[in-house]
């Protein structure tokens, strides 16, 4: 086997007491997407946009990763092959855990963009509607992360990755946010074998050859080693 192609979600950072998307408690519940997680909304109330992503990067630099990180990272290091990680996740938890290169699809925390001339930087803790691009000095600092109706980061190299897989895994997803719930199809049609590690099964389980089911801090490391004892 020479390439695997991991795909992680909400689930594996809520084990380090970030919440998921969809929690009935936590930062999500107190606010409706369309206000914080659109162009809309920001451009409507940008306070409040800025104020619900610097709450989440104070939550999110307050957490620590789980076994469930640390196990993808022992897969990284020790898997003869190539290991590609792809995070649906806003948080650094794989990459303080350890990991090489993290594909984040959705964005960063602790990166900020400029609307105006599309300039990155590190995101200080607490940003305010209006900073300055320390490049073109528009007002026009944004939280990097991707919104509803935007189009996700990076999708031409991960579609290149899911063509190559030998081996999908997805961890801890929904299955109900495209285009990420179509990477197992992708990956299928192109001959990967597929695993889902979940709670309970995904929107797309059946399209996986096998689940398992369970907290990621329990299954990804027993998973993990069978794979390198392969």
């Amino acid at each position: 086997m020479q390439k695997i192609v991991i795909l992680t979600g909400a689930g594996i950072s809520a084990e380090s007491g970030l919440g998921t998307f969809r929690a009935e408690d936590g930062l999500w519940a107190e606010h409706r997407v369309e206000d914080v997680a659109t162009p809309e909304g920001f451009a409507r109330d940008p306070h409040l946009v800025v104020n619900f992503y610097n709450a989440r990067r104070e939550q999110a630099a307050a957490a620590v990763p789980n076994d469930g990180h640390k196990a993808l990272v022992k897969l990284e290091a020790a898997f003869p092959g190539e290991v590609v990680l792809i995070t649906q996740n806003v948080d650094d938890l794989h990459e303080r855990a350890g990991m090489g290169r993290v594909i984040h699809m959705h964005g960063a925390l602790k990166s900020a963009l400029c609307a105006a001339c599309d300039h990155r930087w590190e995101a200080p803790l607490v940003m305010a509607p209006g900073d300055a691009c320390p490049k073109c000095a528009a007002p026009a600092a944004r939280p990097d992360i991707v919104w509803f109706g935007e189009m996700p980061y990076d999708m031409e190299e991960i579609f290149d990755h899911l063509a190559e897989a030998e081996l999908f895994a997805s961890v801890g997803t929904s299955g109900n946010v495209y285009p990420a719930a179509g990477f197992v199809a992708e990956a299928r049609r192109n001959g990967a074998q597929a695993v889902e590690f979940n709670l309970e099964p995904s929107a797309v389980g059946s399209q996986f050859e096998d689940i398992r089911l369970g907290p990621a801090t329990k299954t990804l490391p027993v998973w993990v080693d069978e794979i390198l004892a392969r």
